[in-house]
């Protein structure tokens, strides 16, 4: 019996019942790597011998008696997490040889868990694409349509759970970067609540595994499953013990609700910024029509949304002063020239990006305070809605643009060219203000692809757009294998 694309539940099932060996699932799932993997790319670093050496450990120890939450489930890790003994890259051709030395607290957290460890999945040069791609590991593809991106920057453990690659991987977030190629391959992810998950040893090389305080930037889960999200969210959860003092479990409040009708849902498929394509907005009149047909309340307008154009002008300027901090001092006054010679009336969202990208810190408290007046908003929001249903990007997967320039790149939405960079609006409404979003399937598009939509919560409330998520999964299709 092949397992390949079985949940993590659904193998931790068999593996209680003694159905089946972890041992024997890690090689079904490196014999399907071996198999698939060359056209889709997905797994840039194998681990399998040590992969093989840890399922036999896992069946010892259910000999033995012992159950953890993964015991025995073969899964994949970015290839941004450190892993001791294996390159962490971050895709930049001067770092191919950096070797940590110790496990990212989360890799850590998957292996207490009693997680097998496949290897890692590609990524692109500074996880600063909506692609997966770099000199080093090459171009991974969208396992629907070899000709199409499987998304950034976590398109690897996208593909790779949708080819079967292992029943789980974990990703990070600042900008889509675990929901859009969730999106663009038709699994889940989910975008925690800002801080939530420990981050240490996630760090752009050769910066030292230090536990750091990230903005915008979260660390989150990757399934096939609703309830493997939550499965894994609860391993992941939690601070740095090295900040915390000891290692405790998180006890996040319970989803508000258990039944699809208690659901009062806000539904939106328009952004003031950019147009949302045909496809993605049918994909959203799916899962707003499910969500009534089950009783929900749903919405398409309210006074209390914080307002759209502002929330995406704050998150580019919060992401792109973040995203440039580190460049060269040549760099900064090249950037800053090109800043300084911007029209004043030019308010679009390329000319937002190229003045973020030489922020004052003064600028920057500046952005930093209307971000607390959006939080401050949500909060009243939240207060008579339970989620936001709404697009992650305005299209499904785009062909491969490897052009050099990403400023130089179009996006292509029903015919009509706009900046590549501007589709990142619909995954900055919930970081800027730290939300939890959890990206679902929700249907394919009229070329076959996959479509997917987030639900948006509350602050620290993961388990409601978590919950809904699960109750609208039979609703919409869940996920399935590629044809």
């Amino acid at each position: 019996m092949d397992r390949s694309f079985q949940t993590a539940e659904e193998l931790r099932a068999a593996l209680r019942a003694g159905d089946v060996t972890s041992a024997e699932l890690t090689d079904e799932a490196i014999a399907r790597i071996e198999r698939d993997d060359e056209a889709v790319n997905a797994i840039c670093v194998p681990d399998f011998d040590r992969a093989r050496a840890a399922a036999r450990e896992a069946d010892a120890a259910r000999a033995r008696g012992e159950d953890r939450p993964l015991l025995g489930i073969p899964v994949t890790v970015k290839e941004s997490y450190d892993v001791a003994g294996l390159p962490t890259t971050w895709g930049m051709p001067q770092h191919r040889n950096h070797l940590p030395a110790e496990d990212a607290v989360q890799v850590s957290r998957l292996r207490a868990a009693g997680a097998v460890v496949l290897g890692k999945t590609n990524v692109p040069v500074g996880l600063q694409d909506i692609q997966s791609f770099n000199e080093i590991y090459g171009t991974t593809n969208n396992p629907w349509d070899h000709g199409r991106t499987s998304g950034g920057s976590s398109g690897g453990s996208a593909a790779a759970l949708a080819s079967g690659f292992g029943a789980l991987s974990i990703g990070s977030d600042i900008a889509g970067s675990l929901r859009t190629p969730a999106h663009f391959c038709g699994i889940y992810a989910h975008k925690p609540t800002l801080g939530l998950a420990a981050n240490r040893g996630m760090a752009q090389p050769p910066a030292p595994a230090l536990p750091v305080d990230l903005d915008l930037a979260v660390v989150g889960p990757m399934a096939r499953s609703a309830r493997d999200l939550a499965l894994l969210l609860d391993v992941m959860a939690g601070p740095d013990p090295l900040t915390s003092g000891v290692a405790y479990e998180v006890r996040l409040p319970p989803a508000r609700h258990e039944r699809l009708g208690d659901f009062r849902v806000l539904v939106l498929d328009q952004h003031p910024h950019i147009p949302t394509g045909a496809a993605v907005r049918a994909a959203v009149s799916r899962v707003a029509d499910a969500l009534a047909d089950g009783g929900a309340r749903v919405e398409r307008h309210s006074p209390l949304l914080p307002d759209l154009a502002e929330a995406a002008v704050v998150y580019t300027q919060l992401l792109m002063s973040s995203s440039t901090a580190h460049f060269p001092v040549e760099a900064q006054e090249q950037l800053r020239a090109l800043a300084a010679d911007l029209s004043p009336d030019d308010q679009s969202l390329e000319a937002t990006r190229l003045r973020a990208m030489v922020l004052s810190h003064r600028d920057w408290l500046g952005a930093n305070g209307r971000r607390e007046l959006h939080r401050h908003g949500w909060r009243r929001f939240f207060a008579e809605f339970d989620a936001v249903v709404c697009p992650i990007t305005p299209t499904p997967a785009f062909p491969h643009d490897h052009g050099p320039d990403p400023r130089r790149r179009r996006i292509d939405i029903d015919g009509a060219g706009y900046p590549y960079f501007d589709q990142l609006v619909w995954a900055g409404l919930p970081t800027m203000p730290g939300l939890p979003a959890t990206a679902i399937p929700a249907g394919r598009s009229p070329e076959g692809l996959p479509v997917g939509v987030q639900l948006v919560g509350p602050m620290f409330e993961d388990r409601t757009p978590l919950r809904l998520a699960e109750l609208l999964e039979p609703l919409t299709g869940g996920f399935h294998p590629p044809t």
